[in-house]
This record gives structure tokens, sequence and C-alpha cells, in this order.
């Protein structure tokens, strides 16, 4: 049996095809892989085929303590993702070992209770607009700074241009139990914006207990019970946990 084919009615076929493909929900792409760090407590989507490189480094805090740091990093071409954790954990030790440096009167060194030992609470209350005030002093043009949460916890965004280059950075800088996540995702000039990397990082318990995300019941600042000031805050549940409910009329 002998088949004729219409050129026009085939060449339509394939615009269609390509169409079609063109078109493909994110979940027929090639899908971004999860990578978890139970030691820093965090969990995040990679491009696919990539490994994380993990170094450890330190990093310098608001007042000058040496805090041990890691950056977790991926390079695909010139796109760059990373996650920097620095520890906060020891600052209180170290903010005590600063007061045999210090001069009589210098408050800014011995500090107060207010402040800390060394100025460590003030510090540790400051971390995260320290972090997103180093991200806007790149030679970069300033986007835009917004709050945001992850986990319910509170987060900073900052979104970038490169003034060399014009690549985007989308950042965010974030705090949990004295631990700071500095996440930025660099994409260059007119690649998809970055806010998938950002937008994947989310918390995860550290001792393992969990599979998934976890979300405190109500809003978590480090400002606030990171230092140890007051009790708190309620324990974490899984992600299916949700905010405490509450009467509009419980304000009043």
């Amino acid at each position: 049996m002998n088949v004729t084919y219409d050129r026009n009615q085939v060449r339509a076929t394939i615009t269609c095809v390509l169409a079609f493909l063109f078109f493909l929900p994110p979940a027929f792409a090639q899908e971004w892989v999860k990578y978890r760090s139970e030691r820093d407590g965090f969990e995040m989507e990679i491009p696919p085929g990539q490994q994380v490189r993990v170094v450890e480094t330190t990093y310098q805090s608001w007042t000058g303590f040496t805090l041990p740091a890691r950056i977790y990093s991926v390079e695909r071409g010139a796109e760059r993702y990373s996650v920097t954790v620095a520890d906060y954990t020891g600052v209180q030790a170290l903010g005590r070992a600063k007061l045999k440096k210090c001069t009589e009167g210098d408050e800014i060194c011995t500090g107060t209770p207010l402040s800390g030992e060394g100025y460590w609470k003030h510090d540790l209350r400051g971390a995260m607009l320290y972090a997103a005030s180093n991200l806007i002093k790149r030679d970069a043009k300033f986007l835009d700074m917004a709050w945001d949460q992850i986990s319910r916890i509170s987060t900073i965004q900052v979104s970038l241009i490169n003034n060399r280059d014009e690549s985007r950075t989308y950042a965010l800088v974030t705090m949990n139990k004295r631990l700071l996540y500095i996440v930025e995702g660099t994409v260059p000039k007119g690649a998809a914006s970055a806010v998938r990397f950002g937008g994947s990082f989310s918390m995860i318990a550290r001792d393992g207990s969990n599979t998934g995300g976890f979300a405190y019941p109500s809003l978590y600042s480090n400002e606030i019970y990171g230092v140890g000031d007051i009790p708190g805050p309620p324990p974490a549940q899984g992600s299916e946990g949700g905010a405490r409910e509450y009467r509009p009329d419980e304000f009043n």
C-alpha cells in the first residue's frame, strides 16, 4: 500500500510537536535534585548532575569575632549557587575572652547586661542585618530588599545586578538557633531567575529526627530567641504543622 504525505501537513505536525515540547511543564524537564545537610540543618535543590563542594572556612562577625563556617557551593557554567553557614553558638565564650583585651571605659568592648560581655548579644542580634548589608555593599546595583519567612523563621531577601557583567543574584539571609544561613543564587544576564534556588531552601532537623522539613508554630526570630534572654521558642513541628489559630477578638 502506497501512502502519500502532504508536505504542508507534515510541516504543521512538526511545528505542533515542537511547540508542545517547548511548553512542556517543569515536571517533564530534567528535575533538580535535593541535597540535605543534617549537620547544618538545611535542605536545598541543585541542578541535576552537579556535585556540592563543601569548604570549611571562617566568618568575621559584625564586631570582629572569628566564627567557624562552611560554604556549600555548586557551579554550572556561569551559574553559581551557594549556602554559607556561620556558627554563632560559641559567640558568648568569644565575648568573654574579649574582655581580657578591653581598656577601661570602652563600653563597646566590655559590653553591658543588655549587649553582653564583649558585645556578643548585640553581635548576635545584628547578625542577619550585617550579612545583608555585606551583600548590598558589593559592586552591584541594588534592586530590592524585603522581609520573608522560611519555616516561620524570620528571613531577609536581597536582589542585585552585578555592575560588571549584569549577572543577577537572589539571596536569602536567615538564622536559626545561632546558625546564620546566607543563601545565594547567581545567574548570567538573560538566564532564568535564581529565585528557584532560594525558593528550594528549607530547614530540617539537625538530629535527623524527621525526613522532611519543619515549621515553628509561630514566628521565630533569632534576635529574640537565639540570645536566650527569654524561654522558647515552642518546639518545631513537621512541615504539615500549622500556626496556632486565634480568635479575632483575642487582641481587642
